[in-house]
């Protein structure tokens, strides 16, 4: 295999010169860099990436560590992660943290170890509860989820504003009794609670929420166990993808015609809710720009790491769909 010496003698030069010119440094002249790589290319020469990356302390490598990358949420929110990172030169390595603090903690070790220039994370409710960026070696930028009192980069759904809007379509709609499903290890499950708890009562309503694991057969469960009360709800929100499908199959199963004796709304427009009939309301999030944004928070970071914090928020689009018709009061 040839090495860097060897490319210098072939063409003539120093050492240094060809340092210069590999790694695309000014101070070389024209003819001095068409030689150098003329002679890397007759060698077919390889730099030495490991080597170079101890030297500078920079691995060009972004860690991204998600919550449940079984939520489609997050598979969309990693390609425009990757999608970016190509583009920058940079690689990813991605964890899946599966809500699990213990899991959460042995991948940021493990980014700690890799040296990697930076770290996009969906934190625990856990992690978030005591997160500071200052305890990290690295930069890291919050995606989905992040406290108001959190000082770190962060690029976030408004979350409160969704769920009050969603709700309110309900309740708009004649809905009164309307139960929401959440995911409870997350803020942003919580916040979208306290944008249905709001709305609900402004108009004067109870509210009926549950906090599920983000698990599809937890949210099936629930939502028949609450199908099956003496006061059934008459619409049925969930908060995330995951936790829609799970009140679908419930639905489904029950054989309740949609939306004459449930209406269902969630988040997440993805392309199933599209497809049922008579289609499902939804909050759809832009996730693809949440993670262009991400990763270009973090590169602007790594850049610059005493810029001030900066924090997007995006807002997400009601879509409505017949899941959520004007509810027919049957005549006394």
């Amino acid at each position: 295999m040839a090495r860097i010496i060897d490319v210098a003698k072939h063409a003539g030069v120093s050492v240094a010169s060809v340092s210069r010119v590999l790694s695309g440094l000014p101070g070389v002249s024209e003819d001095t860099r068409a030689r150098v790589q003329a002679a890397a290319k007759a060698l077919n020469y390889r730099p030495d990436l490991a080597a170079r990356r101890l030297r500078s302390r920079r691995t060009d490598t972004i860690g991204l560590i998600v919550s449940d990358i079984r939520n489609p949420f997050f598979t969309e929110v990693s390609r425009a992660v990757e999608d970016m990172a190509y583009e920058h030169g940079q690689r990813v390595i991605l964890c899946n943290a599966d809500e699990d603090p213990e899991k959460e903690a042995f991948y940021l070790e493990l980014m700690h170890n890799e040296n990697v220039s930076g770290v996009i994370l969906s934190p625990t409710l856990q992690l978030l509860s005591q997160f500071r960026a200052s305890d990290y070696t690295f930069p890291v930028v919050l995606v989905d989820r992040c406290e108001r009192s959190t000082e770190a980069d962060a690029v976030v759904l408004d979350n409160v504003d969704a769920a009050y809007r969603l709700t309110e379509h309900l309740i708009e709609r004649g809905h009164r009794r309307i139960a929401f499903l959440y995911g409870a290890g997350s803020a942003t499950g919580q916040q979208r609670n306290e944008g249905y708890s709001l709305a609900m009562a402004r108009a004067g309503l109870a509210a009926q929420a549950s906090a599920l694991r983000p698990v599809v057969a937890d949210a099936r469960d629930a939502a028949l166990e609450l199908l099956a009360g003496r006061q059934p709800p008459e619409a049925l929100m969930a908060s995330n993808g995951l936790l829609l499908l799970g009140v679908a199959e419930a639905v489904r199963e029950l054989g309740l015609p949609c939306p004459e004796r449930i209406a269902v709304a969630g988040f997440d427009d993805l392309p199933w809710v599209r497809l049922v009939d008579p289609g499902f309301t939804v909050i759809a999030q832009p996730t693809y720009d949440i993670g262009h944004a991400a990763i270009e928070l973090l590169l602007q970071r790594i850049a610059q790491p005493s810029q001030a914090v900066r924090r997007v928020v995006l807002r997400g689009e009601l879509i409505v769909r017949g899941s959520t018709a004007q509810r027919v009061t049957a005549p006394a």
